[in-house]
């Protein structure tokens, strides 16, 4: 928002220079993107009066004037407006003036062999906008000749383009930003208090229907008679030209000042004209959502189709207005109007942000009312605006309607308790020079008094500090409402600036929590097996068992948090198979939620899928791609597990229908369920379009962390090679095909005990001369000792101790 100094200062008093006050408020919080300082645009510039006015005798378009500035002696100047001529009162930039606007510093000159001590100016070359093409003309009678132009064009003023943020709505109006400089500074506070307007009961013919009171909860429409349209005073042209605004009419403008004013947006109908929309004189003014098809042509002049979102202004239930965002063209005030219906209301923010996003127009009055307007100072704003009318458009005031439905103003305001124990606790000591402090008592006092709050000293708290309950004021509702916001008004105010920032007395290395290491390494175990890592959406279609679905989600496709990472990764390896990209062979770590009876319950996974080939060239196959083997895909993980030094235990498993039942595997440590491994049910790999090969995992990061936090893995024994030779032996036998290799080598390596290094299964066979239901089993047994070479008397009874142990654990029938 644009700040005019010279406006400001009529609001509060000001002492600090424009550099120290803009410095002051970008420190509490209101950033000053820029200081633009017009009294620079004019210095140099005086009045002067055109005495006489010649034609050049060398250029049709010149003008040779002789120019009094009470100087003495009067000035030759060539002028080429066409507006230029005798007895006018004009701006004169004399020799030596320099004109930032348009970069020319004025010399003495020839023009078409005529010299010219000057320039006469145009507002456009003081850097004012206007539609006049020429010099300017001043209006008034029996100007001082060589005083300053700067007051009389507004020049006389600095621009403070400040920027709030978005919880301080009470900062889009001048008398908002009036009482926080009132607050930072201690300037005494100027805010005009407009008096009652007298309604002439002449007219009763405007009534109010307000359909929906959440989205209008107050509406005053005010009916004024025998207005006389005509220019602003230069007064109120000049303060908004300072704002930005462009002065257009004196009813216009007075709405457009009320809003830069109080923040409070005000809407002028021409009365007629809403007559003859509504086709009759008895008028109701109405409040309510659009209909589906329904348009309306706004002040900028184009015809907008509505949606059920758009709330509507209607004159017997035809749109003449977006509520709270622009007016309706066919219904605004013109140079003929002669009365008027002004509209001061108060609606719903969330509604008008709806409205204003579904035509995609933003303006000044949706942009303060989105943020919040302040409903205690409607009519005050209103009354300021019907006497502005009064006396600068004799207007008269016949008829007044309100529609309130406003809570009673006892809950405008809220008390919270504040306890300075909690300040000192969250803004820690102050700087007081060469020692610090805590804040005391009268600075909380001081500081919040100051915003315009009351405070009530309570009962002192348990530690004997000060405890108050403050009462908000109304225009500060939205935003103050518990004790932390109050604590940060207090550092804002006392100066962030005069806070102790203390680092800490002895630097420490940085280091990682132990889980986020074992992440790492966990990451860069797996990119190494050729693994890419993939990030997908926490937010699924619903529809899985124990789904979380959102209450307020974006899009249907994200209304529900996945409960496995699989399925995620099950659609990235189709879409980029679709793609042309080749089998995907990938990892994700993150967060999968579900609902349990006692609540909801989220945790951490690791999941991945490989499908494609795993060789680095192909040219020995001829470029023919092998699909990966399950054993293949599970010695990936085994891989990661045995960096990690785990013992990991397969077991099968069916639970997951999306897994074939045969090739399915849960996995187990110490007892703990891991996570899941297996190959894609066939059913699924067809419906998806997917290879004949994919395999998929998901592990519990928990319980793998917990796991790789044992004293034991993290801090490794060191055992040495033995430099003794090992001796081998192979065993094969017959056993039932429902028995798993697993259980066998358990077994075998329970038998061994400590002679037995490794068990290795190197051959399986299924066919002739194997008995129905079982399967040939071939294992290498590698004995060795560290201290010593095996002689077979020390090898033989330990090998027949692990035979006689599969015989009777399993029944095998031995074959070696």
């Amino acid at each position: 928002m644009r700040i005019s100094l010279n406006w400001l200062r009529e609001l509060v008093e000001i002492k600090l220079s424009p550099e120290e006050l803009a410095e002051t408020l970008t420190m509490a919080g209101f950033e000053v993107e820029e200081i633009e300082d017009r009294r620079t645009w004019a210095n140099g510039v005086v009045i002067g009066k055109v005495l006489e006015r010649q034609p050049h005798p060398n250029a049709d378009k010149l003008s040779v004037c002789q120019v009094d500035i009470g100087a003495g002696e009067t000035l030759n100047i060539v002028c080429g407006a066409a507006n230029v001529k005798a007895d006018i009162y004009v701006p004169v930039a004399t020799t030596g003036t320099y004109l930032p606007n348009i970069d020319l510093k004025i010399k003495p000159a020839k023009l078409r062999g005529v010299p010219s001590q000057g320039m006469i100016c145009s507002l456009k070359e003081l850097g004012l906008p206007t539609d006049v093409d020429g010099i300017h003309i001043f209006t008034q009678e029996n100007l001082p000749l060589g005083s300053d132009v700067r007051p009389l064009l507004g020049l006389d003023d600095v621009i403070l383009d400040l920027t709030a943020t978005a919880n301080r709505a009470d900062a889009l109006s001048m008398v908002g930003v009036a009482r926080e400089v009132a607050a930072l500074t201690g300037g005494k506070l100027s805010i005009p208090e407009p008096g009652e307007v007298s309604i002439t009961k002449s007219a009763r013919n405007l009534a109010l229907k307000i359909a929906d009171t959440q989205a209008c909860p107050a509406y005053i429409g005010t009916v004024i008679e025998q207005v006389k349209i005509a220019p602003s005073p230069e007064w109120l042209q000049q303060r908004l030209r300072a704002a930005g605004v462009r002065p257009i009419s004196n009813v216009v403008d007075i709405t457009n000042y009320v809003l830069l004013e109080w923040g409070q947006p005000l809407h002028a109908f021409d009365r007629d004209r809403l007559q003859s929309v509504a086709g009759s004189e008895n008028l109701t003014i109405g409040v309510r959502f659009a209909t589906a098809g329904e348009s309306l042509k706004t002040l900028d002049g184009q015809t907008r189709t509505l949606s059920t979102q758009n709330l509507l202004i209607t004159a017997n239930d035809k749109p003449v207005a977006l509520a709270g965002v622009m007016g309706g063209e066919e219904t605004e005030v013109h140079a003929g109007t002669q009365s008027l219906v002004l509209e001061a209301a108060l609606f719903d923010s969330v509604a008008i942000r709806r409205s204003s996003r579904s035509v995609g127009l933003r303006s000044e009055a949706s942009g303060r009312y989105e943020r919040g307007v302040n409903r205690a100072e409607l009519e005050i704003a209103n009354r300021r605006a019907l006497s502005l009318i009064s006396e600068l458009a004799s207007g008269i005031l016949v008829q007044q309607e309100i529609a309130d439905t406003r809570p009673d103003p006892s809950t405008w305001s809220r008390s919270i308790a504040l306890r300075l124990d909690r300040v000192n606790q969250i803004l820690g000591p102050v700087d007081l020079g060469e020692d610090t402090g805590e804040l005391q008592g009268q600075d909380v006092e001081r500081i919040l008094t100051a915003l315009g709050c009351q405070l009530t000293s309570s009962e002192k708290d348990t530690n004997h500090q000060p405890t108050w309950s403050v009462s908000v004021p109304p225009y500060r509702y939205r935003d103050l409402e518990r004790e932390i916001d109050l604590i940060e008004e207090i550092a804002r105010l006392y100066g962030y600036n005069k806070f102790c920032d203390t680092l800490p007395e002895k630097a420490e290395a940085g280091y990682l929590p132990l889980d986020e290491e074992l992440i790492r390494k966990l990451r860069a175990f797996l990119r190494a097996e050729g693994l890419t890592e993939l990030i997908h959406y926490s937010l699924v279609k619903p529809g899985e068992d124990r789904n979380i679905v959102l209450s307020n989600p974006l899009f249907v496709e994200y209304s529900a948090l996945r409960t496995d990472l699989i399925s995620g990764l099950i659609d990235a390896f189709q879409y980029n198979l679709e793609q042309g990209n080749g089998a995907l062979n990938g990892f994700e770590i993150g967060q999968i939620f579900w609902q349990e009876e006692d609540g909801l319950q989220e945790t951490e996974a690791l999941a991945g899928i490989v499908g494609g080939d795993i060789s680095v060239g192909k040219w020995s196959k001829s470029g023919r791609e092998e699909p990966i083997t399950w054993f293949e895909a599970k010695g990936i993980l085994e891989s990661v597990f045995r960096q990690l030094a785990l013992q990991v235990e397969f077991q099968p498993d069916r639970r997951d229908d999306r897994l074939h039942p045969g090739r399915t595997a849960s996995l187990w440590i110490r007892g703990n369920r891991l996570g899941i491994f297996g190959q894609l049910h066939p059913q699924l790999r067809r419906e998806k379009g997917l290879p004949d090969s994919v395999y998929v995992f998901q592990l519990d990061l928990d319980v793998l962390l917990e796991s790789q936090g044992q004293d034991e893995i993290l801090v490794p024994t060191f055992q040495p090679y033995s430099t003794y030779p090992a001796s081998d032996r192979d065993i094969a036998f017959f056993a039932p095909v429902k028995i798993s290799v697993t259980e066998i080598q358990k077994v075998i390596t329970k038998a061994g005990k400590d002679l037995l290094e490794s068990v290795e299964l190197f051959d399986e066979y299924r066919g002739e001369n194997v008995p129905e239901g079982q399967r040939s089993l071939a294992f290498r047994l590698i004995y060795r000792a560290s201290d010593r070479t095996l002689t077979e008397a020390e090898v033989e009874p330990v090998h027949n101790k692990v035979r006689e142990a599969l015989v009777e654990k399993f029944g095998v029938n031995l074959r070696s």
